[in-house]
């Protein structure tokens, strides 16, 4: 018993120390604000590349999504993840990709502006990030693109997945 004991503690101390994966959801829905829509761009107006076995190689422009929050009166947060970076690292030594963020201006797109009222600066997201964010002011519509990229593709067999990356938009 005594002997049991003793790696009791060393035991218990361990699992409270060593990290746990966590996963939480929040509404953060303020009282009053409309609804924002998200809308995923058609594909052929997505972004493209050709990735082969042993290539390097740069990515098409295109867009990814299309956010119409032209009721809400609020700033908003937006993020926009690659979901799928876990699959890619089989198949890429890098994929690097600059993120635009475009209002639409009198039927034309202009490069966004954050809440601060400047420019939005260049914005890259890849495999080791994974994820980038952007406050932007209401009252707008958006476009999140990508508008330049390069990548070393360095095996093609992707054992079944794609050789692209998914995107997940989230907005608060």
């Amino acid at each position: 018993m005594r002997n049991k004991m003793k790696w009791f503690f060393p035991i218990l101390a361990l699992l409270l120390l060593l990290p746990w994966p966590v996963a939480y959801a929040f509404d953060d829905d303020a009282v009053g604000q409309d609804e924002i829509r998200i809308e995923i761009a058609e594909d052929s107006a997505k972004p493209t590349w050709t990735a082969f076995g042993k290539a390097i190689g740069g990515v098409t422009p295109g867009d990814l999504f299309h956010i119409d929050a032209t009721n809400n009166t609020a700033d908003i947060v937006v993020t926009l993840y690659i979901t799928n970076a876990q699959e890619l690292i089989n198949c890429y030594r890098y994929l690097i990709l600059n993120v635009g963020v475009y209002v639409e201006s009198n039927g034309e797109w202009d490069k966004a502006s954050g809440s601060n009222g400047e420019l939005i600066p260049d914005t890259i997201i890849s495999m080791r990030n994974g994820q980038v964010s952007f406050l932007l002011p209401g009252y707008s519509k958006y476009m999140i693109s990508i508008d330049s990229g390069s990548f070393y593709c360095t095996n093609a067999n992707a054992d079944g997945s794609s050789l692209s990356p998914q995107f997940y938009l989230e907005v608060n």
